[in-house]
């Protein structure tokens, strides 16, 4: 799906930046099964080293959550309703919303450098 930019739409921005030591403390069995889906699991655990992927995938699921947020406030929105998904490997993520009749469309960048993941998400409804 590809997201054009309009003058006459609105978005909303969300980010979200992770402290890679602080996170890799944090991640245990139960929050990977809390948070993250099978398929993302598959792929995050493909590589030899999967922290950083853990990380660099729950920074865009906030990322979203924020942006989605702004949308509407009252949403239910648990982390594997949020799916993070890539073409390939270290290829471009893309967003699934697992929303009964979601008109969101998602626009994801997520980056990392050193110890520090960022995720930026940018997101429109259609009505």
């Amino acid at each position: 799906m590809e997201l054009r930019l309009s003058a006459n739409a609105q978005y909303k921005l969300g980010n979200d930046v992770l402290y890679l030591p602080s996170f890799e403390a944090s991640l245990n069995p139960s929050f990977i099964r809390r948070v993250y889906t099978d398929q993302e699991k598959a792929y995050i655990n493909g590589f030899a080293n999967p922290t950083l992927r853990y990380a660099s995938t729950f920074s865009a699921k906030e990322a979203v959550y924020k942006a989605v947020k702004q949308w509407n406030s009252s949403i239910k929105l648990p982390w594997k309703r949020i799916e993070i998904m890539r073409d390939k490997v270290a290829g471009k993520p893309s967003v699934a919303l697992h929303l009964p009749d979601s008109n969101f469309e998602v626009s994801l960048s997520i980056s990392h450098d050193g110890e520090y993941v960022w995720a930026i998400a940018l997101v429109s409804a259609s009505n």
